[in-house]
C-alpha cells in the first residue's frame, strides 16, 4: 500500500490541466510532466512498469547511468513505419518502400488504441522540448509515454526548455505530438498495418503513434523525420550529419553511414562539437536539431572514445547492455548477447567542449565519408556542386565480409542523402537545397574514403586513421583547396597531389595496387553499381547532376 501511495506523489502543479488532456483524448490523472532526472531514476527503480514479459527491469550502472531494456525490439523498425495518405501528403511525399502509406481512418484507429493504453496505465509521463537550437526555427514537441526510461531519453534528446520557455511556449498546444504506447501491440487487422509494430505519422494533424516497440530510438528518429518534412517548407535544409567548429569559427559538416568513422572524426580535440547526428542549415547558419547524443556502445573503451565513455554517468541512459557481474554493475561493452545495437543517450553538455548553444555559421567545408571496401576511391577528392549533389543523393559506403552472415565479398550500400530512411520528400529536393546553399556561401565539398587502399577488403589495408586525420586537417587549414590537383578517370574526381603528413603515393589509389588491370576492372564495377543505383532518382534529377556521376 505504501508503494502504491508513493507512486502518485509526483502529480504536481507541473501537470497539464484536465481540459488540455481531454483535448488530446487523454483522461489519465496521474501525470508526471517534465520530471527531474532524480525523480525519473526513482520511478524507474521502484516501478518498472511494462506489460511486455520480455522487458527486463532496469537498474543503475556502476557509473550512475540508468540502465533500461527495450524488450523484443532492439532497433528501429523501418518496414513498420507508415505515413498518413491524405489530400495534403498525396503529392508531397516520396511514396515507396521508405514512406509507406496508411489510410487516415487506420491511423485514427491506431491512435485510439494508443490513447486507451495511455489512459489505463498507472502513470503517464509528459515531456516537453524543442527540436532545433535556433529559436527562430525550432519546433515544440510534446511526448506522452508510460516508461520513465523513455521520458529521460527524450529529455536528453530534445532541447530542454527553461521554466520561462515552458510557460511561454508549452502552456497550451505545441507543433507536434508523440503518443508512445510501445508496450501495446498494434492490431494487425487494421488496414495498412503489417505486424504487431507500427509507427504511424500523421503529418497533417501533426501526430505520431508508436505501438509494438519500446525501442527509444523510434522517438528520436521520428522527430528527425518530421523536421525533414517541416523545415524545408521554411527554406531550412535538414541533414543527417555531425558538425564541428574550428577556433576561427569555421564550420564543417561530416556525413557518413555506419562504419565510416563519422563519430570518431567529428570528435576532434582541436574543434568544438556542435552535434553528432542531426543538423539543419538555415539562412542564419547551422544548428543542431537535438539536445543530446545517442551513441553506439559496442566495444566502447575509454582509450578509443574517451568523450563517450566518460559521458556515461548519472543522467545518461544505457540501452540493452549486459553487466560484467550483477554485483559490480560494471558494463560489459563487448557483450552483444541482447543486441549489437547497444546504445547510450546523454545530454550534449556531457561532452567537454561541446558548443552551447549548439549553433554555428555557414559551413566552410562538407565531408562525405565513405568506407570503400573495394579500395578504388581516392583518400580525398574535391567535388563540384553537381558532383556533390550526385554523391549526396547516392550516399555510398560498403559492407565488408564478416559483418553479416554469408557476406564473402564487399557489398555496396547506398542510402540517399546518407539517411534515406528518414526522408519523407524526394532526395533531389534536399540535394538541390544543398547545392544552392553551397553556391551561396562558397562551401567546398570533399569525398573522403576511410576504407581500403592497395586492394579490396581481404587484400588491401584499411586507410590509416592518422592519414585521414591529416587529410582533414589539411582541408581545414586550406592547404588542399589551394594546392594542385590531378584528374581521377571514370569518376572524374579532382585528387590533391599532396597533403602534409600523408604519403603522396597513396593519394591516387591506382598507385597502391600491384595488379593495375584488376584495379581498373574493380573501379569500373563500382562505377556500374553507382549508375544502376542512381536510376531510381534519375526522373527528378537534372542532366547536369546525372552526368556528374561516374562515366564508363
Amino acid at each position: 500500500m505504501l508503494h502504491h501511495l508513493w507512486r502518485y506523489t509526483y502529480n504536481t502543479s507541473k501537470a497539464l490541466s484536465l481540459e488540455q488532456l481531454t483535448r488530446w483524448g487523454l483522461h489519465n490523472t496521474s501525470v508526471v510532466r517534465n520530471a527531474s532526472t532524480p525523480e525519473l531514476y526513482e520511478i524507474a527503480a521502484m516501478d518498472p512498469l511494462s506489460p511486455d514479459p520480455e522487458t527486463r527491469p532496469g537498474s543503475i550502472s556502476s557509473t550512475g547511468a540508468m540502465v533500461a531494456y527495450s524488450g523484443r525490439r532492439t532497433g528501429r523498425s523501418p518496414k513498420d513505419k507508415r505515413i498518413v495518405f491524405d489530400e495534403q501528403t498525396e503529392h508531397e511525399i516520396w511514396w515507396g518502400s521508405v514512406n509507406i502509406p496508411i489510410p487516415k481512418k487506420s491511423h485514427n484507429l491506431l491512435e485510439q488504441v494508443a490513447l486507451q493504453f495511455l489512459n489505463t496505465r498507472p502513470r503517464l509521463f509528459v515531456v516537453d522540448g524543442y527540436a532545433g537550437w535556433d529559436p527562430h526555427s525550432r519546433l515544440r514537441i510534446r511526448v506522452f509515454c508510460t516508461r520513465a526510461y523513455h521520458a529521460l531519453f527524450m529529455q536528453n534528446m530534445l532541447i530542454r526548455p527553461t521554466n520561462e520557455e515552458l510557460k511561454k511556449d508549452f502552456s497550451d498546444d505545441v507543433d507536434f505530438h508523440i503518443f508512445n504506447a510501445g508496450p501495446m501491440c498494434a492490431p494487425k487487422l487494421v488496414e495498412g498495418v503489417g505486424s504487431e509494430t507500427c509507427v504511424s505519422v500523421n503529418l497533417t494533424d501533426k501526430k505520431m503513434v508508436i505501438l509494438g516497440t519500446q525501442y527509444a530510438g523510434e522517438m528520436k528518429k521520428g522527430v528527425f523525420g518530421v523536421t525533414h518534412y517541416m523545415f524545408p517548407k521554411q527554406g531550412i535544409l535538414t541533414l543527417h550529419s555531425s558538425a564541428n567548429e574550428g577556433v576561427n569559427g569555421d564550420v564543417t559538416l561530416l556525413f557518413g553511414l555506419s562504419g565510416t568513422g563519422k563519430t570518431t572524426l567529428s570528435a576532434d580535440p582541436k574543434r568544438k562539437l556542435i552535434g553528432d547526428d542531426e543538423h539543419a542549415w538555415s539562412e542564419n547558419g547551422i544548428f543542431n536539431i537535438e539536445g543530446g547524443c545517442y551513441a553506439k556502445c559496442v566495444d566502447l573503451s575509454k582509450e578509443k572514445e574517451p568523450e563517450i565513455f566518460n559521458a556515461i554517468k548519472f543522467g545518461s541512459v544505457l540501452e540493452n547492455i549486459e553487466f560484467m557481474s550483477k554485483d559490480s554493475r560494471e558494463v560489459d561493452y563487448h557483450n552483444i548477447s541482447i543486441t549489437e545495437n547497444t546504445r547510450v543517450s546523454y545530454p550534449l553538455d556531457f561532452i567537454p567542449g561541446a558548443k552551447n548553444p549548439a549553433v554555428g555559421g555557414h559551413p566552410k567545408n562538407i565531408l562525405f565519408l565513405t568506407c570503400d571496401a573495394y579500395g578504388v576511391l581516392p583518400p580525398v577528392s574535391l567535388l563540384s556542386p553537381e558532383q556533390a549533389m550526385y554523391h549526396f543523393i547516392s550516399g555510398y559506403t560498403a559492407k565488408v565480409a564478416g559483418t553479416e552472415m554469408g557476406v564473402k565479398e564487399p557489398v555496396a550500400t547506398f542510402s540517399a542523402c546518407f539517411g534515406e530512411a528518414f526522408l519523407p520528400l524526394h532526395p533531389t529536393l534536399y540535394a538541390t537545397m544543398l547545392a544552392e546553399k553551397m553556391k551561396q556561401h562558397g562551401t567546398k565539398c570533399w569525398l573522403v574514403n576511410t576504407g581500403w587502399s592497395g586492394g579490396k577488403y581481404g587484400i588491401g589495408k584499411r586507410m590509416s586513421l592518422k592519414y585521414t586525420r591529416s587529410i582533414i586537417d589539411a582541408i581545414h587549414t586550406g592547404e588542399l583547396v589551394n594546392g594542385e590537383f590531378e584528374k581521377f578517370d571514370i569518376f572524374n574526381l579532382q585528387i590533391p597531389k599532396r597533403a602534409t603528413g600523408v604519403p603522396d603515393s597513396i593519394l591516387h589509389p591506382k598507385n597502391t595496387w600491384i595488379n593495375k588491370s584488376e584495379f581498373e576492372r574493380t573501379l569500373r564495377n563500382l562505377a556500374d553499381k553507382f549508375q544502376k543505383n542512381f536510376q531510381k532518382y534519375a526522373d527528378k534529377a537534372t542532366s547536369e547532376v546525372i552526368n556528374a556521376g561516374p562515366q564508363i
